[in-house]
């Protein structure tokens, strides 16, 4: 079995790659040959065990990513993939970074197909860890100029800005509210992990896409029921999922503001057999709780690149 620990997994995963994967493995579950197992929360005296599960038959493994959630301290993630072939263990990934990079890079592939071609300024709504990696993978899919970022907090927003914009080589603004950043914007990307909306959907202009990356929990909300009216299409990375995890929508079905029935899934989208984007001036909507067949692809990718260069520690059990 090899280990790849957190810089190895962060060295050798650049956005662009991880894009790539995940389109793949989207038309690749389009297709029939990928499976997923939701999440699944284990109570604890404290916090929760959450566990999930995904195969690809492309990828020629399964296997699971597992954590503790909801206790004191940072919670490490860990990913376990095995052959499909013969069973046999193959690699453990420390998996935090993982986790940020393939988030982003969900947005990413949403954003390749559902936002404007030429859309060249991006809203960056929160500044914690996620929030970098949803900035360079829309940057990585669209001819980005401008990015402005809101958070409650100014120095971090402030902070955020200076170091995107040294690392992306754009311009990236702290906007004194989201209202500022959300109406100069042709796609959003709210990532916290707040119980209420963090925007008012009035603010969002024609044409926006959004990605709503921070929520995957029933009593979580980033998006209001505005954004969602007014979206011409709603866009889930998995429905089963998101009936579980997706506050926003869960909500809006609660008040029929929306119907289950209405969502598209991301691999539809991917794979052609529905548009992303109805018309130019369409507000598109992409809801992504996170699933395992996104970490057990990705997962494999830095897998063959560890053992092909030589990273990693191989242990016997």
């Amino acid at each position: 079995m090899l280990l790849i620990n957190e810089q190895e997994v962060h060295d050798l995963l650049p956005m662009d790659e991880c894009i790539e994967v995940l389109d793949a493995a989207f038309a690749e579950w389009a297709a029939g040959s990928v499976s997923n197992m939701p999440r699944y929360r284990l109570p604890l005296m404290r916090g929760a065990q959450q566990l999930m599960a995904g195969m690809s038959r492309d990828a020629g493994a399964t296997g699971l990513k597992t954590y503790v959630s909801g206790t004191q301290g940072s919670g490490r993630m860990v990913v376990l993939l095995f052959s499909t072939e013969d069973g046999s263990l193959l690699a453990m990934l420390s998996a935090n970074a993982l986790g940020q990079i393939r988030t982003g890079a969900a947005s990413g592939v949403a954003t390749r197909h559902m936002a404007r071609a030429d859309a060249s300024a991006v809203a960056i709504i929160g500044t914690g860890s996620q929030a970098g990696t949803q900035l360079e993978a829309v940057a990585a899919v669209r001819p980005l100029e401008r990015a402005f970022v809101y958070s409650r907090t100014p120095d971090r927003r402030e902070a955020f800005a200076q170091r995107m914009s040294s690392q992306l080589g754009i311009d990236v603004r702290p906007a004194e509210s989201a209202h500022e950043a959300v109406s100069q914007a042709a796609v959003v990307c709210a990532i916290t992990n707040s119980r209420e909306p963090v925007f008012d959907g009035d603010s969002l202009s024609p044409g926006t896409h959004v990605n709503a990356a921070g929520s995957n929990h029933w009593m979580r909300r980033e998006i209001d029921e505005t954004t969602i009216r007014r979206s011409d299409i709603v866009v889930v990375d998995d429905l089963e999922d998101a009936k579980n995890e997706c506050g926003e929508l869960i909500w809006a079905v609660e008040r029929r503001a929306f119907r289950w029935e209405n969502a598209v899934e991301l691999r539809d989208v991917v794979a052609g057999r529905t548009t992303g984007r109805p018309s130019p001036e369409s507000i598109t909507l992409f809801e992504s709780q996170g699933l395992a067949m996104e970490d057990v692809t990705v997962g494999m990718h830095v897998y063959r690149k560890a053992m092909d260069g030589g990273i990693g520690t191989q242990v016997e059990l």
